[in-house]
């Protein structure tokens, strides 16, 4: 029989792959053990683009390379979290009216014309440690920028935040934008960013140290990192295939993908969602509902606020 340890590693290791279980391989019998899915989904359109950065270069608009925002529609270079938080509920390009973030990350191009997604896309909140219980949401203004404008190829790759790459078609694993996406088909990145806070900082001067990711080993959060925040992972779609020979980022090369995050949420309803969907062991969709486990019931309504708001 096996060993704890050895099942925990087993554990650590399946979740570190991203792989989970679907509805036909579920089985009741320790169940929140074996499903490595401990997450919501958070779905937003984009809302604009622009060559702005409020973390990286705020208050001076026009600095940055471009970018396209989702979520709040008042983002620019000027945007606090008072900015953010004053938008209003509802000024949002996300489901949930009560989420006020925002998220932005480099446009991409095709020769000079602008590639926008064109469906509402998935950001996923989600348990990056094995003790999924742990996670507590993130405290309002905490902001941060997953990836780097100067990674190479190399640092792309085997960053601990990439997952599949740049995928299209059935071409996957690539590591740079595709030379060729099979006609019709498109372009998909996903990344996960680092979810260890150091439990003081918003903001650090290269506006990644306060966070760290969790140990690769034993997915756990390292000591001058203890806090566990939800893990966001990217899930980005862009309608472009064929010869793909002049599709690029903004920011350069496709190993230049990066993302920022700036937390505006009302904190009842994402404590309400980290609570019941990543620390309850669930794998939720916007209104934190989980299809396989319906009998433990969601935590928005159908307008994708908390019971008794409007």
């Amino acid at each position: 029989m096996a060993t704890k340890a050895a099942l925990l590693a087993c554990t650590a290791a399946t979740v570190l792959a991203g792989a989970f279980l679907t509805a036909a391989t579920w089985s009741p019998a320790g169940a929140d053990d074996l499903v490595t899915h401990h997450e919501f989904q958070v779905n937003c359109s984009p809302s604009h683009h622009q060559p702005d950065d409020p973390i990286v270069f705020p208050g001076l608009p026009g600095a940055s390379h471009d970018h396209t925002f989702l979520g709040n529609k008042t983002t620019n270079a000027a945007t606090t979290l008072q900015s953010l938080q004053g938008a209003g509920v509802g000024n949002t390009t996300c489901l949930a009216p009560d989420d006020l973030s925002a998220y932005w990350f480099p446009t991409v191009y095709n020769g000079n014309q602008v590639v926008l997604p064109n469906f509402a896309q998935v950001v996923y909140y989600k348990s990056g440690i094995l003790d999924y219980t742990k996670v507590v949401p993130f405290p309002p203004g905490l902001r941060y920028v997953a990836g780097s404008v100067t990674a190479t190829q190399d640092d792309f790759q085997h960053a601990p935040g990439a997952i599949e790459g740049w995928e299209c078609g059935d071409s996957f694993h690539n590591w740079d934008i595709p030379v060729h996406c099979v006609d019709g088909s498109q372009l998909n990145i996903r990344y996960q960013a680092p979810s260890c806070w150091d439990g003081v900082h918003l903001d650090s001067a290269d506006h990644k140290s306060h966070l760290a990711y969790p140990d690769r080993a034993t997915l756990t959060c390292p000591a001058d990192h203890p806090v566990a925040v939800p893990m966001l992972e990217f899930k980005m779609a862009f309608p472009v295939s064929g010869d793909m020979s002049g599709v690029h980022l903004a920011s350069g090369r496709g190993y230049s993908w990066h993302y920022d995050f700036f937390n505006a949420w009302d904190p009842e309803t994402l404590a309400a969602l980290v609570k019941h969907c990543i620390n309850g062991g669930l794998q939720c969709d916007p209104r934190g509902f989980d299809l396989y486990k319906p009998d433990r019931g969601g935590v928005l309504g159908p307008n994708y606020r908390l019971p008794g708001r409007p």
